[in-house]
């Protein structure tokens, strides 16, 4: 709210400045408005004047104070605007203004800080995605948190958004599980076959294997080989699917759509796109296998796209996927995806750039991977060896707050080690907890306010609801006296309610949801700051109805924050 009617207010004083001769006419730079450190010296500050003062060819200063004598802003918004240090605009809030922002974010309620800056574009997130080849690994869950957080940021942000799981349910890895029941399946009659090269040592491979023996009895020792491992397949697709689909609710994600790689295959759109690139030179045939011409599109070197044996590479189908999504009307495609398919990158993106598609149309968010620690010691970990914890193993430990909140908190950028051991803890050591205690802390002061004479005269005077665990009614406040708010905790914590817009404009755009997690614990670190040096309930009446407002507004930013991690807002703890 403040940052951006500032940089408003900036943009018309430059035009006014250049309309009286003070500046010269020449373009104006991005203006940024920021927090200077500490607000030691000023509420905002904006560097301007030090970016329009090469092209203006004045001096950073002189810039400043053209643009200070050209500010029309109302007083009720700011009490002074002045020139400071090498060429800034420093601006000081009036407390007006700072009461208006409380007024707005119960009025906004759950959707303060929304933006229509997508103005209703569609937007396809897949993520997850993983290979229904047995349950999911921990690190499905970075990616999962990644995507659902990035999606609520989104949708806050106006875009129309879709959430899609793409099912690897064809190619050589399902094959592989398919051969490794049958190992199984025939042990379990006392039969021996060889194990797989490339077979799951997982014990869930065995269950799969004994379910498929107790329905179908020895149905399948006698069967045709291609038909056996085909019931095989989709046998334990099935299973590890519903596990898939329950472990992902439990972990808060919801799809609203399902898609099978091998509906690609069955409909003929992974041949027609082979065609179309033939077609158009980039395939050839080499030492028995098909070669995509990838250093065409800025790969280092060309690709197979099906390998000797006849069994495709996943760019293949990848390639009439993506292009299956464009085709749904889809405006952008945003795909998460392991770091360690950054290879995949320029193949996809060079097969759509050879069919026609503009792949600025297509965004691959990469995040690095996930490490476990347990009291500093660092487990290794390997599926196909069958030596792992899988998601649904670390939220049976850790609960799904917490998972969420730990997997939301560092930069996909960058590799996490997840402290199982700090998940765990009911202390305020443990990140999440710090952040829901305050809420928790809010609520109790709520439940306080119902028994303090204060808070009955209040109740009685239709500021306080009094049903549930208490609040204030939005109503009330618009014509509640705000004007004892002057404590310097009260300010602090108003300004940082204020971030709120800026930070989920910031996350969302940036795709960095990290910002959200750090900006919960600034909210609660400025919470407690009040709480200690501000009496909330009080025998002034007066002053107790501003604070209980003013709390009651963080207690809408700590839910809203906490609502886009997917993290739940406790009343009690």
């Amino acid at each position: 709210m403040f940052k951006e009617a500032l940089r408003r207010y900036l943009e018309e004083a430059a035009r006014r400045a250049v309309a009286r001769g003070a500046l010269p006419d020449v373009p104006l730079p991005p203006v940024e408005v920021e927090v200077p450190r500490g607000r030691r010296h000023a509420d905002y500050a904006s560097s301007l004047p030090l970016a329009l003062a090469k092209p203006a060819g004045r001096p950073p200063r002189e810039v400043a104070q053209a643009l200070v004598d050209a500010l029309e802003i109302p007083p009720a918004h700011v009490s002074r605007a002045e020139v400071a240090g090498a060429g800034f605009v420093n601006f000081f809030l009036a407390p007006a203004w700072l009461q208006e922002l409380l007024r707005r974010i119960h009025a906004a309620g759950d959707r303060y800080g929304n933006r229509d800056l997508g103005r209703g574009q569609r937007v396809n997130v897949e993520f997850v995605s993983a290979n229904p080849v047995g349950p999911l690994h921990i690190g499905s869950g970075r990616n999962g948190l990644i995507g659902d957080v990035l999606s609520n940021l989104l949708a806050a942000l106006g875009y129309q958004v879709t959430r899609e799981y793409y099912i690897n349910d064809a190619g050589t890895q399902v094959h592989n599980l398919a051969l490794t029941v049958e190992h199984h399946y025939f042990a379990s009659f006392g039969r021996e076959r060889p194990f797989p090269a490339d077979g799951y040592r997982g014990e869930y491979a065995r269950d799969l294997a004994r379910k498929v023996a107790e329905r179908d009895a020895e149905t399948w020792l006698d069967r045709p080989e291609a038909e056996r491992l085909a019931a095989f397949r989709d046998a334990a697709l099935e299973q590890i699917l519903a596990e898939t689909r329950q472990t992902l609710e439990e972990f808060g994600i919801r799809y609203d759509l399902w898609f099978s790689e091998r509906t690609l295959y069955d409909q003929g759109a992974v041949d027609r796109t082979l065609a179309a690139l033939r077609e158009k030179g980039l395939l050839y045939d080499h030492d028995g296998a098909v070669w995509f011409r990838s250093t065409a599109f800025g790969d280092d070197k060309d690709r197979v796209i099906i390998r000797s044996s006849g069994w495709p590479m996943y760019y293949a189908a990848d390639i009439p996927y993506h292009l299956n999504k464009l085709e749904r009307g889809f405006d952008h495609l945003i795909d998460v995806w392991g770091v360690d398919h950054i290879g995949d990158i320029a193949r996809v993106k060079g097969g759509l750039a050879a069919l026609g598609v503009d792949v600025d149309r297509l965004e691959i968010l990469l995040y690095q991977h996930v490490r476990l620690r347990n009291e500093g010691e660092l487990l290794r970990m390997s599926r196909r060896r069958g030596e792992y914890v899988s998601l649904a193993d670390l939220l049976a430990a850790v609960g799904r707050d917490a998972a969420r909140y730990f997997f939301c908190m560092y930069t996909p950028s960058v590799p996490m080690d997840f402290d199982w051991e700090l998940a765990r803890k009911q202390s305020q050591d443990n990140p999440v907890y710090y952040v829901q205690y305050a809420h928790a802390r809010i609520s109790s002061i709520f439940r306080e306010a119902a028994e303090h004479p204060a808070g009955r005269a209040l109740a009685g005077s239709g500021l306080l609801a009094t049903d549930g665990e208490g609040g204030v009614a939005p109503g009330a406040v618009q014509g509640a006296d705000l004007s004892p708010l002057t404590h310097e905790a009260e300010i602090a914590l108003i300004h940082t309610l204020a971030d709120l817009p800026d930070v989920i404009e910031l996350a969302g755009l940036r795709r960095e949801p990290q910002r959200l997690c750090a900006y919960a614990r600034e909210v609660a670190e400025a919470f407690h700051g009040f709480y200690t040096q501000c009496r909330v309930l009080s025998d002034d009446a007066g002053l107790s109805g501003a604070r209980l407002i003013l709390t009651a507004a963080a207690r809408i930013v700590l839910r809203r924050t906490l609502g886009l991690i997917g993290v739940s807002a406790p009343d009690r703890m």
